[in-house]
């Protein structure tokens, strides 16, 4: 009998260990996750490089014109006065891909119908504030575009414009 109650204790302590050791590994893979997850956002914000597109020739984008850009997933809109805007094709009310229709000319998102005019103004809500732009610049007659840091606005204002060199 005293065998039978060695035999039970030690298989009980054996349990315990066990099952103190997986709690632990546990703990342990919690605590790695939580670092992980919280650590990496900070880590991530501090090294985001400068992404410059090259969107094509000025020439390439006749006043008037909206044009996808597929690599930067924007649109590079030309406007009627030669002036440029880099615009998101993120919509800003749950980050739908908000497409350009060329026959109404405005763009409108399909999950919720937010519509944006062609300077990415706010036309009809759900949408809060209008689309996000990217820093447009010129660099040997290219058009190039900064998609590192989206620029949040909450409507169009014509200092946003950005036009062209004079060819010399």
């Amino acid at each position: 009998m005293a065998m039978v109650e060695n035999v039970s204790s030690s298989r009980r302590s054996f349990l315990t260990k066990i099952w103190i050791g997986l709690g632990v590994v546990a703990l342990l893979q919690f605590f790695t996750g939580a670092v992980t997850y919280f650590g990496s956002g900070r880590k991530q914000a501090e090294k985001k490089p400068v992404t410059l597109l090259q969107a094509g020739i000025i020439t390439d984008f006749p006043p008037g014109s909206v044009t996808p850009i597929a690599k930067g997933h924007l649109y590079l809109n030309c406007l009627d006065d030669g002036s440029f805007l880099a615009i998101s094709r993120k919509c800003t009310h749950l980050g739908c891909a908000v497409p350009w229709i060329e026959e109404r000319k405005q763009f409108e998102c399909p999950c919720h119908a937010s519509v944006f005019d062609i300077t990415g103004a706010v036309l009809k809500s759900p949408a809060p504030r209008a689309l996000d732009l990217y820093t447009v610049s010129f660099e040997k007659n290219m058009v190039m575009i900064n998609t590192s840091n989206p620029i949040k606005r909450t409507s169009f204002t014509h200092d946003q414009l950005v036009y062209a060199p004079k060819p010399s």
